[in-house]
């Protein structure tokens, strides 16, 4: 779909000249040279004159009282340097807030190094800092950790029945329980659709089902683990932290606070990242010790996360408990939804998002893309003696979704209809549409997606070989939208006291015409130096290569949220776009003085240059102009400062804006191994204007193999101690290359009306779809045994006792 088939507001002047010669081009990537030739930067690489290396002691028990850390063997290590505990360094703690009332929400505060109390394996105890990261093992070795062990909260029932407190200002341990939406409508239609008969009866032609799903925990897994390298510059009486991380400035706030020190004494930067994925948008507790450590001990100190920490200690997240019901007339037209969401969101609440981002999550946009008139909804955040959760790509969308199109499968059977056209009836199809869950969608492709996929399964022969064969096939569709964009009015809604929005952007034309640009987001593999350098490149009339993007550095940038909740093209790429209109703008006034002409008169010529519309010979190059501002300001126009700079702001109004995808699979069944094997994969997408085709469908397959991986392989599991099972890749399943399919994506195209290039946003969408994709697959390939599955990942085991008619 392009925009001139769309409705004349959304179509309209707005994306005049919005394309040009580079948005849209798959262009070579400015981050490969460096990257692919070894020349990148990491945290891992910097080496400082006189640097020291940290590691930190941590807890073996899940759940314990903290009776004594004893550190004097540590001390004596021969190369270890210092050891600290809580007491040693007085810090502040971790404290994310919402703005709800106390029968809503539980704060927690998290200690940077545990004081009183360790809450789950793997929790930093002390910190050990020696010359050398073979000394800091052995100091931590040395170290003693006294702890009287407390039964262990590990599962939804155990925190529940609350025989034993996480937290004592959470006595029941949760720490949010909201019911967000109670609309009128959801008991009529559940009785009128059940009519006299018990639940699941059509005895007036419509049904209710239920679905119970269940998500396992998973570990992001960035390429890169957390790291940080602290110094102090004692000149500038400030405190260089450069990191890893997706939040720049949110860290900066963090590590000032804990410290109890002024924002403007603390410098954080970020080098090359190697992935984040979520994990690293929230701030961890050892990034502010080994801060506070270079800070006393005025010396450079380095941590990096080892893999087994990033596995049983880093942020985690998925665990989610859903049952959900659904009502459905006689025609197939769902008429009431019922939602009870548990997310376990481990020992504390991660900041700024705290430990109500996916109960809310999900509470806000569980009806997806389907007509929902009636809904309820209680969601509830408990606390478990396991790792904290923090965001991970897709952050709740990938358990929701899982759930409603699970419901919609269920429904079908129900009713004999056919599952795609059930969501063919229910879709939304009409824009803009406000939701019972008062969001309003912007237009997008949900009939369209979902009509191309089936299309394109049928054209190739799927169907006939799964009915006609007598091998094990199974065909799965998820349909879904991807609220992106996400700006302060939709943060606000979840009454964070923190909220996150806007982003700032400033650009600056050198004299030779080339620009450097900055953003508050923050690339981590989302090739933001070439994207943005083309939505610039697009405004100027110039090429990518005179364009370089800034990032990562609080000094540099005045604030920004940095990168998460595909925010960095709609919103950062936005208020690039507006800073880059504004430099042209001022590029025409000056030329027009100079060329003696009304500013009205002159136009930027798509070529580095400013043109006299009604006589284009007379040309000035933005070096012709750029010499006068910096090196002749004389000529300038007198209401006009010598200088080539402009900033711009950008917040999504509104409810954000939503992409949108209709997944495919079809997958094979062994019978003798209970083994599942995609066969294709199919992702039919609408992010809007797509910026870099290559960079989007390279989105869609990393979001697709991580959504692959929650299905089919990856769980973090513990023991009734509260031990975590998988503390290397033995335990932990990552799919290879072998385990992920081709993918083959067509993209449609909507463009959105109120970001400032018609982008919607494409980073999260492949992990949302693919595991209701895939369960929805295998339940089709086991359809002949009765049993269907709700509980990701899918393990052999259980797919082997269906084939077997074990219940």
């Amino acid at each position: 779909m392009t925009a001139t088939e769309l409705p004349a507001e959304v179509a309209g002047p707005r994306f005049e000249g919005r394309r040009g010669r580079w948005v849209g081009a798959s262009v070579p990537r400015h981050e490969d040279p460096r990257l692919l030739t070894g020349r990148g930067r990491f945290v891992d690489d910097i080496t400082l004159p006189g640097m020291l290396h940290a590691g930190f002691v941590r807890a073996t028990v899940a759940h314990g009282h903290l009776t004594g850390v004893d550190l004097t063997a540590t001390r004596a290590v021969s190369g270890v340097v210092a050891a600290f505990d809580a007491g040693d360094l007085a810090l502040g703690d971790v404290v994310a807030l919402l703005d709800r009332p106390a029968e809503e929400f539980t704060p927690t505060a998290m200690p940077v190094l545990a004081k009183d109390k360790v809450r789950f394996v793997g929790e930093p105890v002390a910190i050990v800092i020696a010359r050398d990261p073979y000394a800091v093992e052995d100091g931590i070795e040395a170290a003693v950790v006294a702890c009287d062990p407390l039964a262990a909260v590990v599962d939804e029932p155990s925190a529940l029945a609350a025989a034993t407190t996480v937290h004592d200002g959470a006595p029941d341990n949760v720490l949010l329980d909201v019911s967000m939406f109670d609309t009128p409508g959801v008991d009529e239609g559940f009785a009128e659709a059940a009519g006299d008969g018990p639940e699941g009866s059509s005895t007036r032609g419509g049904c209710v089902v239920e679905v119970t799903t269940r998500s396992g925990r998973q570990n992001a897994l960035p390429l890169e683990t957390r790291g940080a390298v602290a110094s102090w510059d004692a000149r500038d009486d400030q405190l260089l932290v450069q990191t890893c991380t997706q939040v720049p400035h949110q860290v900066r706030t963090m590590v000032a606070r804990c410290l109890g020190v002024p924002e403007r004494t603390v410098r954080v930067t970020v080098p090359d990242m190697g992935g984040g994925f979520g994990q690293k948008c929230v701030v961890g507790r050892e990034e502010i010790a080994v801060a506070a450590v270079a800070r006393r001990l005025h010396r450079p100190v380095k941590w990096i996360e080892d893999r087994r920490e990033a596995l049983t200690a880093g942020f985690l997240a998925r665990e989610q408990h859903y049952d959900t019901r659904a009502a459905f007339d006689a025609d197939g037209r769902i008429t009431a939804l019922a939602v009870d969401v548990v997310c376990d969101m481990g020992a504390y609440s991660c900041y700024p998002f705290t430990a109500g981002i996916e109960p809310l999550m999900a509470s806000a946009e569980m009806p997806s893309v389907y007509r929902v008139p009636a809904y309820r909804v209680r969601g509830r955040a408990i606390t478990t003696n396991k790792a904290p959760t923090a965001p991970y790509r897709g952050v709740s969308r990938p358990q929701y979704v899982t759930a409603i199109e699970r419901v919609m499968e269920k429904a079908a059977r129900a009713l004999d209809l056919d599952p795609v056209e059930l969501r063919r009836r229910n879709v939304i199809t009409e824009f803009p549409y406000t939701g019972v869950n008062a969001v309003t969608y912007d237009p997008g492709t949900y009939r369209e997606s979902l009509d191309l996929a089936e299309e394109t399964l049928r054209s190739e022969g799927w169907f006939g070989a799964r009915d006609g064969g007598d091998r094990h096939l199974g065909i799965g569709f998820c349909c879904f939208s991807e609220r992106t964009g996400y700006g302060s009015e939709a943060f606000a809604k979840r009454r964070m006291t923190v909220v996150p929005g806007f982003d700032l952007s400033e650009i600056r034309m050198d004299t030779t015409g080339a620009v450097v640009v900055t953003s508050g987001t923050m690339n981590h593999g989302q090739s933001h130096e070439t994207t943005f350098a083309q939505i610039v490149a697009d405004r100027l009339g110039i090429d990518v290569a005179r364009v370089k993007l800034r990032q990562g550095d609080t000094e540099r940038i005045a604030y920004g949220w940095g990168t998460f909740a595909s925010r960095s093209v709609t919103i950062g790429g936005s208020a690039v776009a507006l800073a880059s209109e504004r430099l042209g703008e001022l590029l025409c006034r000056i030329a027009a003085h100079l060329l003696e002409t009304r500013p009205e008169n002159v136009a930027m010529d798509g070529s580095g240059g400013v043109i006299v519309v009604d006589d284009p010979a007379r040309r000035l190059s933005y070096e012709d102009i750029a010499d006068v501002a910096y090196l002749r300001s004389h000529l300038l126009p007198k209401d006009v400062e010598p200088t080539l700079t402009a900033t711009a702001s950008f917040d999504v109004p509104g409810d954000g804006t939503f992409s949108n995808a209709t997944h495919a699979v079809v997958v094979e069944v062994d019978p003798g191994t209970g083994q599942v094997r995609i066969l294709r994969y199919v992702c039919v997408e609408d992010c809007g204007v797509v910026i870099h085709p290559q960079v989007v469908d390279g989105q869609c397959r990393g979001g697709i193999a991580q959504g692959i991986a929650g299905a089919l392989f990856e769980e973090v599991t513990y023991d009734e101690h509260g031990e975590p099972s998988a503390a290397s890749f033995i335990d932990y399943l990552v799919p290879t290359a072998t385990e992920i399919p081709d993918v083959s994506i067509t993209h449609l195209e909507t463009p959105c009306a109120f970001t400032e290039n018609g982008a919607k946003g494409a980073g999260e969408g492949g992990t949302i779809g693919a595991p209701a994709a895939v369960l929805n697959a295998v339940n089709d390939a086991l359809r002949h045994t009765g049993v269907e599955l709700d509980t990701t990942p899918i393990h052999p085991a259980t797919v082997l006792d269906a084939l077997e008619g074990t219940p």
